[in-house]
């Protein structure tokens, strides 16, 4: 996803095994959906890497500093590019936790409203 016009994914690294059988889908899709994918998106470095003995996945820098990493094993190439797009889309930022359900700036003095309100 861009932020105020600039993507968030600097790159991504796609790892995976030239010999086990979790990788199969992603070797599929480095040989049909990688090069549409890198003609579609030329403002990602786009990186293959060969680790052997090891489950395939797929790794996201962003400009923040942080990154993520999904596990693709066993998954079809379709499956490799949604992750990879939603990779992507991503703005980077670490999951955090809300602590209610209602955010709010100026939190009401009565109490939150909910349906089980006895008269």
């Amino acid at each position: 996803m861009a932020l105020r016009g600039v993507w968030q994914l600097k790159k991504l690294i796609v790892s995976y095994c030239d010999w086990g059988g979790s990788s199969r889908g992603i070797r599929a899709f480095m040989e049909s959906e990688l090069p549409t994918f890198k003609e579609k998106n030329p403002q990602l470095e786009v990186v293959t890497e060969l680790i052997r003995g090891q489950h395939p996945h797929l790794k996201g820098f962003y400009k923040n500093k942080n990154e993520r990493v999904v596990c693709v094993k066993n998954m079809s190439p379709e499956d490799i590019v949604l992750h990879a797009t939603r990779l992507r889309n991503a703005l980077g930022r670490k999951v955090m936790k809300l602590k209610t359900r209602h955010v709010t700036k100026h939190p009401s003095v009565q109490g939150t409203w909910t349906t089980d309100v006895k008269f």
